[in-house]
């Protein structure tokens, strides 16, 4: 019989996975789990975990995750095999005798492996020889260095038909054929597939070679550019993945794996240091090598040239990955700049470009947003109504329920407020002429129509009661200009959630906004006046000489400036509160959100330095005083 689901599920149930790793790991006991320090990577605070009750082992530090199995495999270096004897003579356990067919099955893949093993050793001999003297000149110019053309095994396959037969005797025509090595046209006459190209071998998890891909050196026509083994009894194209056995390591360290478009791609990256990559082999994602990725780190990061085709392989992936989204288990994007591929940006660019993209990566939820929304133009209420069904649609696939209420709910809310924007109030200020006497210069009295409380709020700020600065020009400002106050108010209400001492002003514009006289000529009538600005506050969009859209403009720059730095360091308070558990990645956060708090901080004294026109006071020498 063959090792079942079932009988692995009955020795992992006899086995104590705490006990197995105590035999290597140093644990203490953390509730009903044990925590360690990670034997996949280096670490000072423990982020290792182990759950007897679950049976698995889980670093939250390098993703590594896994059961009893596993860790002989990963951690002791076993085979598989190797390690079910182990745990099954622990466990006092009988292994199987293995089902004949599929002995005759392993049997015959080795035998196989012996074949493209083989080949793999005559494709680096050719390289080396006379005849790769042009594959070795197409490499250099590729820029790749001799370690990793050694690393990666690059070959040569001479543009010879029975080049294999004749280096690899030792195998006869059904097994080369078997392997993927040869084939044979209509008329029956065999021949090497790969001839004339570059040689890359696939391997699998194990590190064996199981396949090949060839590249051509110049474009020939009717000839494929790529071209790679067909599916055999080692190679599976759609549950492989080209350089998973390289990549699974370098990702416990970096906590992310990268997928790119082709295998050149990868090599590309891993010449600049990006050692993470793997990349499909010809075919979109499929979910078995999505699986694969989800193995090794919760939010693989797919990275797709930025052109249309791009694009649609964006889209391709995100359609194969919504059924199968789970909680903590998603996608998300990078999208190079238009024209250029991973090597492309490297050279031009540097690998710091290259980073800073993948340090970035777009959400699934919002590439799927954007790539529906320009599909196709959304100029009538028709092709609005098509964005929405398209966007239910991908919901629907969706099998977690919650996951799918969330994405619904998002995705309605995005919806909602693009195609329904809010509509603009008319106008609640008409500028004076100069000479004249303009409302903004009345008695400071707050807008009629509020309550006592809100009007108070709104008469203390602006007379400089509670807080001086930005903060005080900002309300001043949207009390002269309130039509603007729906133009902000998402930006009002992040910051009410990020300072509670603008709250209760947020929530005095709202209800300014929501009870305006719309029966007077101005929505603040003029014979009631307007609050008085902060004196000591120099702004253009607070005095009568600057026109109505000049005003809002900075206005709205203001009101950014205002929100933007409150945000950031709740975003740094959260970075810094999860460092315990994820010492690298709260670093790199904290340094990105200080260096915008540092730009930010640039802006508002920037702005913070501008001069306000002249007041129209009668005196045109008055000069406008510097902000504080």
């Amino acid at each position: 019989m063959a090792i079942t689901p079932q009988w692995k599920d009955e020795l992992r149930a006899r086995i104590t996975l705490s006990s197995l790793v105590q035999r290597s790991v140093k644990l203490t006991r953390a509730g009903r789990e044990w925590k360690g320090c990670c034997p996949f990577h280096d670490e000072k605070t423990p982020s290792f975990y182990v759950n007897d009750q679950k049976q698995f082992y889980h670093c939250f530090g390098c993703g590594a995750h896994g059961d009893a199995i596993s860790w002989m495999v990963d951690q002791q270096g076993l085979q598989f095999m190797d390690a079910i004897k182990e745990l099954a003579g622990m466990a006092g356990m009988e292994v199987p005798a293995p089902d004949p067919q599929m002995a005759k099955r392993a049997e015959a893949r080795a035998s196989l492996i012996d074949v493209t093993e083989a080949a793999q050793r005559f494709f680096v001999e050719s390289l080396a020889g006379p005849s790769g003297s042009a594959a070795r000149e197409y490499l250099q110019r590729r820029g790749f260095s001799a370690q990793i053309m050694r690393e990666f095994g690059f070959g040569w396959a001479p543009d010879d038909r029975q080049a294999l037969p004749r280096a690899l005797p030792g195998f006869g025509e059904e097994m080369l054929e078997g392997a993927g090595m040869r084939a044979a046209n209509e008329q029956g006459e065999r021949y090497d597939r790969f001839r004339g190209r570059v040689m890359l071998p696939i391997q699998d998890a194990r590190g064996r070679v199981i396949a090949f891909g060839g590249r051509i050196l110049d474009k020939r026509e009717g000839v494929a550019k790529y071209l790679n083994s067909p599916d055999t009894e080692l190679f599976d194209k759609g549950r492989t993945l080209y350089n998973l056995h390289r990549a699974a390591p370098a990702a416990r360290q970096s906590g992310r794996v990268v997928v790119v478009e082709g295998y050149m791609d990868v090599i590309a990256l891993a010449n600049a240091g990006i050692a993470d990559a793997v990349a499909p082999l010809g075919t979109a994602l499929t979910e078995m090598q999505l699986e694969l990725l989800w193995r090794m780190v919760e939010v693989p990061v797919l990275c797709f040239d930025g052109d249309a085709a791009g694009q649609r392989a964006a889209m391709r992936a995100i359609a194969r990955a919504l059924p199968l989204l789970a909680p903590m288990r998603s996608l998300s994007i990078v999208r190079l700049p238009a024209g250029l591929d991973p090597d492309d940006l490297i050279k031009a660019q540097g690998k710091g470009a290259m980073e800073k993209l993948l340090a970035s990566p777009a959400p699934l939820i919002d590439t799927l947003w954007e790539f529906e929304r320009d599909a196709q133009p959304l100029a009538t209420p028709e092709a609005k109504a098509g964005l929405k069904a398209r966007l239910m649609a991908h919901v629907e696939t969706i099998a977690d329920p919650e996951i799918k209420a969330l994405y619904r709910r998002e995705l309605s809310d995005r919806f909602s407020a693009f195609a329904y924007p809010p509509r603009a109030p008319r106008p609640a200020y008409t500028p004076p002429q100069r000479g004249q006497k303009g409302s903004w210069r009345g008695a400071p009295m707050p807008p009629q129509g509020l309550s006592d409380e809100a009007r108070t709020r709104l008469s203390s700020i602006m007379a400089g009661g509670q807080r001086q600065g930005l903060l005080a020009a900002v309300v001043a400002g949207l009390t002269r200009f309130p039509q603007e106050i729906a133009r902000h108010a998402e930006a009002l209400s992040t910051l009410a959630r990020h300072d509670r001492e603008a709250a209760p002003l947020v929530e005095s514009l709202f209800e300014l906004a929501e009870t305006l006289d719309s029966r007077g000529a101005n929505a603040i009538c003029d014979s009631l006046g307007h609050p008085a600005p902060p004196a000591d506050i120099r702004y253009a969009f607070l005095y009568e000489g600057t026109s109505t859209g000049d005003a809002c403009e900075e206005l709205a720059e203001a009101v950014s400036l205002l929100v933007e730095r409150p945000a950031l360091e709740a975003a740094l308070a959260a970075t810094i509160a999860r460092f315990d558990s994820d010492p690298e990645g709260s670093f790199a956060e904290q340094s990105r959100l200080r260096a915008q708090l540092m730009t930010v901080d640039e802006r508002l004294k920037a702005f913070g330095r501008r001069k306000a026109a002249p007041v129209a006071t009668g005196d045109d020498s008055a000069p406008a005083e510097d902000m504080g």
